[in-house]
């Protein structure tokens, strides 16, 4: 996650990632799985721009007063230290009106909300808004903000696009607003809003436990090449889960964590696996048909990312990459990246 900061405004340049290990170990009595990753960010960004919409002076209304979301005008008055309540609870004046938050969400160079990148949510459930209202609602913040979010990320692919989009406006709501809180409590927000949000507010690979909320860094890695492909057909994350099986016996992400220390690409290929690949296969004919692109190519090692569609294949370097990806580009399979990771 790159992040700017300018008078005004924020700027995140925030990552899609890739799922380099994926063990489903069972159901919780949460309804959700219990599962065992290992994801890295790659080189494919969107980008989020946050503006408040009152920088100075900064205003708070007390956590257990209004909560809508309605449009206003009305600026706040006087000053207020980062997490304390504005007006004080003794004050006469009433709430301030909650602003609103607008988001203007498009796919970068289109006008559409439907591209062969996906579909977008509409505003109100889109993962950006849920988080900047939650961000706003527990740090008690009166005003509002305009985001602005430039998709480049597929949709429905397994790449965490949403998920990055609401890590990046935590962060530049906690720098705008001048909330000033600490990754810990940005890390707890972030497990409420979704399984793989936490892990994009982290660096680096690293191994995601639980639904996928408590995150355990691995530090440096070798620098990886990757190609990925997005075909033109995306998957519901639930559906795909609904037909999974859980492992048995249990694979382990051990032997891939070493390779990935010691930069071992072939170990790498080895060690990648998704137990997600194979419901998904269920359900669109375009993971299988990937996977025999991808066998006659000569990367170290392919497989589906997340819960699909988006497949990649693990390069020896840059060129490598490049070449690969030319390769399918010419063969029409849809939206084709050459990725660092």
């Amino acid at each position: 996650m790159r992040v700017q900061r300018e008078a005004t405004f924020i700027r995140v340049e925030t990552p899609a990632k890739l799922n380099l290990f994926f063990e489903v170990l069972g159901k919780r009595i949460d309804g959700f799985h219990e599962i065992e990753t290992l994801m890295v960010p790659i080189g494919l960004y969107d980008s989020l721009t946050f503006t408040p919409h009152s920088v100075t002076p900064q205003c708070f209304r007390p956590r257990g007063g209004a909560s809508a979301i309605v449009t206003a005008t009305t600026s706040c008055s006087g000053a207020a230290a980062p997490g304390t309540l504005w007006p004080p609870p003794s004050a006469d004046t009433g709430l301030p009106m909650v602003e609103e938050i607008a988001i203007d969400c498009r796919w970068a160079g289109s006008l559409n909300s439907t591209t062969s990148l996906g579909t977008l949510p509409p505003s109100a459930g889109n993962l950006a808004t849920r988080a900047a209202i939650l961000l706003r609602s527990r740090a008690g913040v009166a005003v509002g903000a305009t985001i602005r979010l430039l998709k480049r990320i597929p949709s429905a692919a397994g790449l965490g696009g949403g998920s990055s989009d609401a890590a990046a406006t935590l962060v530049a709501g906690n720098l705008a607003w001048r909330i000033h809180w600490p990754l810990v409590r940005l890390m707890e927000l972030a497990a409420e809003l979704g399984s793989d949000v936490p892990f994009f507010l982290t660096r680096g690979a690293a191994i995601c436990r639980g639904r996928g909320e408590r995150v355990e860094s691995l530090g440096n890695t070798a620098p990886l090449h990757a190609v990925v492909v997005r075909p033109p057909q995306g998957l519901s994350t639930a559906e795909v889960y609904a037909r999974c099986v859980p492992g048995a016996p249990r694979r382990s992400v051990e032997p891939l964590v070493a390779a990935l220390r010691r930069g071992d690409f072939r170990q790498i290929g080895r060690g990648i696996f998704n137990r997600l690949e194979q419901p998904a296969a269920e359900l669109s004919a375009w993971i299988g048909r990937l996977r025999r692109e991808f066998s006659r190519l000569d990367c170290t090692g392919a497989q589906m990312s997340g819960s699909g569609t988006s497949f990649f294949g693990i390069c020896r370097h840059a060129l490598h990459a490049r070449r690969v990806a030319g390769q399918l580009r010419a063969r029409g399979l849809g939206h084709v990246y050459a990725v660092q990771i």
